[in-house]
């Protein structure tokens, strides 16, 4: 089976065999808690659900448990985690991949893993294929603000402010964990019905840096090059690096790119779901930049990226050079 959608685990028959991969732990681990609760009857959970870890088990205990019948139940769950640490052993890969590609009646096997970078293992490709699999690749920081307003509506049916997302975002980092206990404490602060704001997140003793990524890469994107250098001295100041800075903006340039010479269709079909709030802020944007100013903009991006990992000048040096060029070549600074 190809990976499909994470939303398909739960509304799609149930049984068989789940491979959730990826390096997001947090999203990996409550997608598999999630399929844990939805097969298991609670009046026979002691006898129908067992949680091994590949690092601890050997290919016997592994085989012994998958063979074992459900009790006095319709599901039997086993839910294996690290299963990257059983890889090394044909036997154990043997004994896997037999109940992947023909699953006895009445299991539910959740198996997750960490697949080492670079790695082109056939065993990943097969379980991969045979399982309804989904990946959970690490968040990238230009998407947490999205993440967060998705997080807030569906899991607590509140609405936050995109300033106080992108607050959360700036002061917690990428710790889906924490931003999700985050989300869950300001939902139980501010009274039902309100938007969860900027300040809601400061009362809640939250760190809200005095000046945050997203506003920054706002600011260049309006062509406020004058006050996006301030700006960038107060993130280097606040911890921020060249790279991921730089990652940050090339990306927000290339989306503006794609709304100049597609238009809003082109960024629906090419965003998340949960990040269409930034649409209009894009093809706005959009609107003062030429393509060929965007496209030298992105370009010249690419060159920091590659002074940033090779150069002994300082990050802030190298991006505050990029973007002194780009003022010069647009015509001057916008207040």
């Amino acid at each position: 089976m190809t990976p499909g959608g994470a939303s398909d685990l739960l509304t799609k028959e149930k049984g068989g065999v789940f491979f959730l991969y990826g390096e997001d732990r947090f999203r990996k681990e409550e997608q598999a808690r999630a399929l844990v609760e939805h097969h298991l009857d609670p009046a026979t959970r002691d006898f129908n659900f067992d949680p091994l870890r590949g690092s601890e088990v050997d290919v016997e205990t592994v085989a012994s448990v998958l063979a074992t019948p459900p009790m006095m139940s319709e599901w039997r769950v086993v839910l294996l985690r690290e299963v990257e640490a059983l890889a090394s052993s044909s036997r154990s890969r043997d004994a896997i991949l037999d109940v992947v590609k023909a699953p006895p009646p009445g299991l539910a096997l959740i198996l997750t893993a960490t697949i080492p970078r670079g790695s082109s293992a056939k065993f990943y490709k097969d379980l991969i294929r045979f399982a309804r699999s989904v990946e959970y690749r690490e968040v990238n920081p230009h998407d947490l603000p999205g993440w967060i307003l998705e997080r807030a509506r569906s899991r607590h049916g509140r609405e936050v402010s995109e300033e106080a997302a992108r607050a959360l975002a700036a002061g917690v980092g990428t710790d889906l964990g924490a931003l999700a206990q985050e989300v869950e404490k300001l939902a139980s602060l501010v009274e039902e019905g309100e938007v969860i704001g900027i300040e809601a997140v400061r009362e809640a003793g939250t760190r809200v840096p005095t000046e945050d990524r997203w506003v920054w890469m706002d600011r260049v994107g309006r062509r406020e090059f004058t006050d996006a250098l301030q700006g960038m001295e107060i993130l280097f100041g606040q911890g921020e690096s060249g790279v991921g800075l730089t990652m940050g903006l090339a990306t927000h340039l290339i989306r503006i790119l794609l709304g100049k010479a597609g238009g809003k269709t082109a960024l629906e079909a090419s965003l998340p779901r949960h990040q269409n709030f930034l649409i209009p802020k894009l093809m706005s944007q959009s609107g003062g930049w030429s393509a060929e100013g965007l496209e030298e903009a992105i370009m010249g991006l690419r060159r920091v990226d590659r002074l940033l990992k090779s150069s002994s000048l300082p990050d802030d040096q190298i991006l505050e050079e990029w973007l002194l060029g780009v003022m010069t070549r647009e015509g001057g600074a916008r207040a």
